[in-house]
């Protein structure tokens, strides 16, 4: 089990993190929130990258800020950016990277980089210099470092970023195989990731862990309150000054607007089933 118990951290007038409490077994856990919310701080921090100003982190009952290298054997980290070696291929840094790691057999090392670079679609390219790759292919190959080793904390910040739609789901899929006997944190932005792939969620904000469950359980909170209203484009401001306006998209020429009530707010609103979207704009807007 991974502990996380009431973490701050601050960066002169920034608090960054505010505060933070998680409890994390083995299987999948979407951490979903804005730009700016705090999430790469909390990836850095659990990834022993940099130590909290207050607060505990366990892992299996060892004091990880205390002793960092307790949990760098047993630890993948994919940042949310990272840089390579301008002239080693993918084969040739996976290799390297694996003696880091303290894979010390080589057979037993290459046999896991195989299997990777099958996994992430990369074996004809292994030859090529990792700095000459697209950024999905990147992406990838860094997926690749961070399960190498066969980790039981996998932390990955931002991973489809800049994926297309079929690198996303080999990706997703991936995660998904991994996710049975190691604790997996998915750091993102992107609804569609956590809704696809987790059972267990958080929402963060302003450096705050402001709802945790279920995906399934959030949306519940808001069931029968969400309606939604197609207008136009100068009625928007209106909108969001009488209600508690979730979310605005553009639909041919116009607007449809999402609300949160209890009732219908006037005419022209349907209820709607609610999104998980829906759930992370409302918990994020602090109105439930």
């Amino acid at each position: 089990m991974l502990e996380i118990t009431n973490i701050h951290k601050r960066f002169g007038e920034v608090h960054a993190l505010k505060n933070v409490s998680l409890n994390l077994n083995a299987g999948l856990f979407g951490l979903l929130g804005p730009n700016g919310a705090g999430k790469s701080t909390l990836m850095r921090t659990l990834a022993t990258l940099q130590a909290p100003d207050e607060g505990k982190i366990t892992f299996n009952g060892e004091d990880i800020v205390a002793n960092p290298n307790s949990v760098r054997q047993v630890l993948g980290y994919l940042p949310q950016d990272f840089g390579v070696y301008p002239r080693m291929s993918a084969e040739a840094l996976l290799d390297h990277i694996g003696v880091l790691k303290g894979l010390t057999n080589k057979s037993e090392r290459r046999q896991q980089i195989v299997e990777l670079l099958e996994q992430i679609n990369l074996t004809k390219f292994k030859s090529a210099p990792v700095s000459t790759y697209s950024g999905g292919m990147k992406q990838r190959f860094g997926v690749a470092q961070a399960m190498l080793g066969d980790p039981k904390i996998l932390i990955v910040d931002e991973p489809t970023a800049g994926l297309d739609p079929e690198e996303r789901q080999r990706f997703l899929n991936l995660l998904s195989e991994a996710g049975e006997d190691k604790i997996i944190i998915l750091s993102t932005h992107i609804v569609e990731d956590v809704r696809d792939l987790c059972p267990d969620m958080a929402i963060m904000g302003e450096g705050e862990i402001v709802a945790r469950g279920a995906p399934e359980a959030l949306i519940d909170r808001i069931r029968k309150h969400v309606w939604r209203k197609t207008i136009d484009k100068d009625q928007v401001d209106l909108m969001k000054d009488k209600y508690n306006v979730l979310s605005t998209r553009l639909l041919m020429g116009k607007v449809v607007v999402t609300v949160l009530a209890d009732g219908k707010p006037e005419a022209g609103f349907k209820q709607s089933d609610p999104k998980l979207e829906d759930a992370y704009f409302a918990h994020l807007k602090r109105l439930v």
